[in-house]
């Protein structure tokens, strides 16, 4: 089973898709998309949706698995972050796939256990979950493979 984990945002949103059989995962792909800051909110918007649009074509997963959002100390991040995560929703629905949510306490405990981890300690267990030489980079992408990799635990 192919799962695409998204790490939302409006700057940058974090993608890694995995292939998960029989409890085994394998890094299939990571990265981020790019967007300008100085650039039109709806533009922002429409390269990432055309991205991950395009990313999903390419790929063929069958879950998306997608952070929930889960702050409120900056309104306005809280509001552009959630208009990005809108955009990938919508490419996922658009393309038929399964839809999987999960709050960063719930990421954080099927990753390591422990519901508040740091970033260090999300990126090497990431690593030792793929058999990975390297902690995925950049962060974004980490945080993307770990919500694909809590689908893939909640799948067995």
């Amino acid at each position: 089973m192919k799962i695409l984990g998204i790490d939302p945002g409006t700057g940058i949103v974090g993608f890694g898709f995995i292939e998960s059989s029989k409890g085994s995962l394998k890094l299939v792909d990571a990265g981020v998309i790019r967007t300008p800051a100085k650039q039109a909110a709806e533009k922002r918007l429409l390269t990432i949706y055309d991205e991950v649009s395009g990313l999903i074509k390419e790929q063929r997963p069958d879950w998306i698995s997608i952070e929930k959002l889960f702050f409120a100390r900056n309104v306005t991040t809280a509001m552009s972050v959630s208009q990005a995560r809108g955009v990938v929703l919508l490419a996922a629905v658009q393309s038929n796939l399964k839809i999987a949510e999960y709050t960063p306490l719930q990421i954080k405990m099927a990753i390591t256990g422990y519901g508040r981890a740091d970033k260090k300690q999300m990126q090497e267990m990431v690593r030792l979950l793929l058999k990975l030489e390297h902690i995925p980079k950049p962060d974004d992408a980490a945080d993307a493979l770990a919500a694909a990799i809590t689908h893939s635990q909640f799948l067995h």
